[in-house]
């Protein structure tokens, strides 16, 4: 049973760091690209950033570019997202997903995170 749990959420002040976490089971991680998605109230959920199953090539969404970074370990099945200068706007519901190699869908999910920022 694959399982992807975040976890690092909470309440933050507007300019602050955050760091999400998510821990995967059940799968052969090093076999997946993962990614992280967010759902503000009454929005879409929207991509956020991703990592290939190496961790060598990384994307962003345009909102969070240059203050955000993936990484991951494949030793420890975990990927991280480290949020900078966070403003507002960010705050959502993270989830954490990952999708098989040449696969285009991400198959599995976590439950989400909240990251909620005052301002």
């Amino acid at each position: 049973q694959v399982q992807l749990v975040e976890s690092g959420g909470g309440l933050v002040q507007a300019g602050g760091p955050l760091r999400l976490s998510c821990a995967a089971s059940g799968l052969a991680f090093s076999t997946y690209h993962m990614g992280w998605f967010r759902q503000a109230p009454g929005k879409e959920r929207e991509f956020v950033a991703a990592i290939t199953w190496s961790g060598t090539n990384t994307s962003y969404a345009d909102s969070v570019k240059g203050r955000s970074t993936i990484s991951r370990d494949n030793a420890k099945n975990t990927v991280l997202l480290q949020m900078d200068s966070l403003k507002p706007e960010d705050t959502a519901v993270y989830y954490c997903a990952a999708r098989a190699l040449n696969i285009g869908r991400y198959d599995y999910w976590g439950q989400g995170t909240q990251v909620t920022v005052s301002s």
